[in-house]
């Protein structure tokens, strides 16, 4: 692990804890060519401080993205916009498209490896992690991004979330966001046995009922924890054992020792 962002949007949050790092909620970064909706500035913020903290070759980076259901802000203006008959806009369906923000960002940073996006409604963590570990076998990538996003809940967004329980046969409750906030965190990875400060390797399932963040399927609390795990190893030094969800794949991260 080399770097971690945070930022939040319209939560609610408070002031930053001094103990964890924990971010408040910021304004809302202006990003050209991205309107209305939080998701690709807050995507492009928690990347551009990763990628700022620390430079590489872009040749040889990666970028993952992980969300749940994408720019569902965008996409629902894009939808009102339709059916009440205004004129399409093709900038709204361009940025509802989650790989937009990625292609902005690879072109910032010089970034040509692969980029992805990903949707899930197991752990994004453990989604991401295993990604970034199939990437990095490629030996013309020493780094990968990866990164989560996700909305609040829209009335639309609630009907989605209903069929996605119906389908799956789990509950999956709306995300307690109001409509108009957003979250996003991002790792910033590189080759095991580099030279990081802090190391994450998978260990055993932790089969425990109440473990783990506790946040909705699809939720990207994970990646909040995690930062919050490699801000606090930064500065104590030690192990942590992170554990996502229950009975899923767990972590240990673990400071590098001089």
């Amino acid at each position: 692990m080399l770097a971690t962002a945070t930022a939040t949007h319209g939560t609610g949050r408070s002031e930053p804890d001094e103990a964890t790092g924990a971010h408040a909620d910021i304004p809302l970064p202006r990003l050209p060519g991205f309107v209305e909706s939080a998701f690709s500035p807050l995507a492009f913020e928690v990347s551009r401080q990763c990628l700022t903290e620390q430079p590489g070759d872009g040749a040889r980076t990666a970028v993952v993205l992980a969300t749940l259901m994408g720019d569902t802000t965008t996409a629902d203006l894009a939808s009102q916009r339709m059916v009440s008959g205004r004129v399409h806009n093709p900038l709204l369906f361009m940025q509802a498209t989650a790989n937009a923000v990625l292609g902005y960002t690879s072109q910032e940073f010089g970034i040509t490896g692969q980029t992805f996006s990903l949707s899930t409604l197991d752990d994004p963590v453990a989604e991401l992690l295993a990604m970034a570990d199939l990437l990095l076998e490629d030996p013309e990538l020493d780094r990968v991004l990866v990164l989560g996003v996700e909305l609040g809940g829209s009335e639309r967004l609630a009907v989605m979330y209903q069929v996605l329980a119906a389908d799956s046969g789990r509950p999956v409750p709306v995300p307690d966001l109001p409509e108009t906030a957003g979250l996003a965190a991002a790792v910033l990875l590189g080759r095991p046995g580099g030279e990081a400060p802090v190391s994450v390797r998978s260990a055993e399932a932790y089969d425990a009922d109440g473990a783990g963040a506790g946040g909705h399927p699809g939720s990207i609390q994970g990646l909040f924890d995690l930062a919050a795990a490699h801000r606090r190893l930064l500065r104590d030094g030690g192990s942590h054992l992170l554990v996502t969800e229950p009975r899923s794949p767990a972590f240990i991260l673990t400071a590098a020792t001089e």
